[in-house]
């Protein structure tokens, strides 16, 4: 799952006798992928031009496909074969939906026996509460993408048959059917999906498909199971509630903010200013793809587009960013400070102190790591013509593997290519489970300090 944290350090003997941790695992597993990913992309096979692209290039495309991101420092349709746009999808796929669940669909072909502790390691993998039922629950994440991506490609197929012929359009349907999904951005055509700007089936499906690869499987399980909205748990309630608001008031401020600007909304009939709209408050939030310029966006657009690629999309899902559910947290804590209130309460539920304190822990490493990424790139690209706007466009994208860009990505440095590989995986990954890799926790606590009052604000 996209941009995941974990929920707990694991610290079960059985882990502890291997020496390595859950996440570490996890870290090592993403690593290996990038690394074949890397190896294929390079190979001359790969290239249209017959030529290897290079290794840095070919590794940074393979972290932006794994980590689904969508940032490419190489035009992809001009650049690769089907063969290497073939490697780029099933990088995706494998990186939007965790390798663990596709080591889990393998041991269950060969009769392999799924023991505890590769039960805590798909836990760790898919952001699950509990080790109980996820090799279940992991089937299901591998059958729900299916479904899903299959109705979605079909449905392009159809509508670009017409234009590429049936052979073709099935190809830009699956692609762009899995590309989306998985939150990654990748398109087949150099401009994105600006020339669909004003399709209805286009900016649908793929909307949708960006809403549903965002929202987390635990709850598209969730609504599948309980249908009704007083059953629902808490976790889907925040989430459905807040991307709907998100959606909203995006489409609406985008619309406001860029309906005089002649470079984006000049050209655009009402309809396709409406579509425009909504689709860039819906794909701004980690999916990548564009139906207009971001480059010739006002730049209290693009300021507002860096607080939703911060955002990101929802726990559990192929998103990233600092999740939706910990926005809402954020925010529902700050209410109850201001009112007074000594517990935050959402839907007559009253939340955990942990869970408020990891949230915090969350969005301050999450904006440290987006803070560094910008600072070294203000370093490593100051001989370019691009101002702090683009450079901190550039660090949030990248951290919330959005893959979004006002034009940094292809002028990239040597140096500047590695701080956004970096950056990509930190963001893929969550700063908790980098975290939780880099330190030894323990449970243990032996006594607690006196309390002691301090003046805050």
């Amino acid at each position: 799952m996209a941009g995941k944290e974990a929920s707990v350090p694991l610290s079960t003997d059985l882990i502890k006798r291997k020496r390595i941790s859950a996440p570490r695992i996890i870290i090592i597993g993403f690593a290996v992928l990038i690394f074949v990913g890397t190896i294929l992309l390079a190979l001359p096979v790969s290239s249209a031009s017959g030529n290897s692209i290079g290794w840095i290039d070919a590794l940074f495309v393979a972290t932006s496909a794994v980590c689904v991101t969508g940032l490419s420092v190489v035009d992809v349709p001009s650049t690769f074969t089907t063969f290497g746009e073939l490697v780029i999808l099933v990088l995706v796929q494998i990186g939007g939906l965790g390798f663990m669940v596709f080591g889990v669909l393998f041991a269950i072909l060969i009769g392999k026996k799924i023991g505890l502790r590769e039960r805590l390691l798909i836990q760790q993998s898919i952001n699950s509460y509990s080790p109980q039922g996820v090799v279940r629950l992991a089937v299901n994440i591998f059958l729900i993408a299916l479904v899903i991506e299959s109705m979605a490609a079909l449905v392009l197929a159809v509508r670009w048959s017409g234009e590429y012929g049936t052979a073709r359009a099935i190809y830009y349907g699956v692609f762009h059917a899995i590309s989306a999904f998985n939150n990654a951005g990748f398109s087949l055509w150099s401009d994105s999906l600006m020339r669909y700007v004003g399709d209805p089936t286009v900016n649908i499906v793929i909307t949708l498909l960006f809403i549903f690869g965002g929202l987390g499987f635990t709850v598209i399980l969730d609504l599948l199971k309980k249908r009704n909205w007083r059953d629902l748990s808490l976790h889907s309630k925040i989430v459905i509630t807040t991307n709907a608001i998100l959606i909203v008031s995006g489409t609406v401020l985008i619309l406001s903010m860029e309906l005089l600007n002649p470079e984006t909304f000049g050209f655009l009939s009402w309809p396709e200013r409406l579509w425009a709209s909504y689709f860039q408050a819906v794909v701004t939030r980690t999916a990548g793809f564009n139906s207009i310029d971001p480059a010739a966006m006002l730049p209290t657009s693009q300021l507002f587009m860096i607080i939703l690629m911060f955002i990101g999309g929802s726990s559990g899902s192929t998103a990233g960013g600092i999740k939706t559910n910990t926005f809402a947290v954020l925010i529902m804590s700050v209410i109850a400070i201001v009112r007074g209130r000594e517990d935050v309460v959402i839907y007559k539920r009253r939340l955990v102190t942990d869970f408020i304190l990891r949230a915090l822990a969350v969005i301050i490493i999450s904006l440290g790591v987006v803070l560094v990424c910008a600072i070294l790139l203000t370093i490593t690209e100051r001989h370019t013509d691009h101002n702090f706007m683009d450079i901190l466009f550039e660090s949030t994208s990248a951290f919330g593997t959005v893959g979004m860009t006002l034009g940094l990505t292809s002028k990239l440095t040597f140096a500047g290519k590695l701080v956004i590989i970096a950056t990509m995986f930190i963001g893929r990954l969550g700063p908790l489970t980098m975290a939780y890799a880099m330190t030894r926790s323990s449970n243990k606590q032996y006594y607690r300090h006196p309390e002691e009052k301090l003046m805050i604000g």
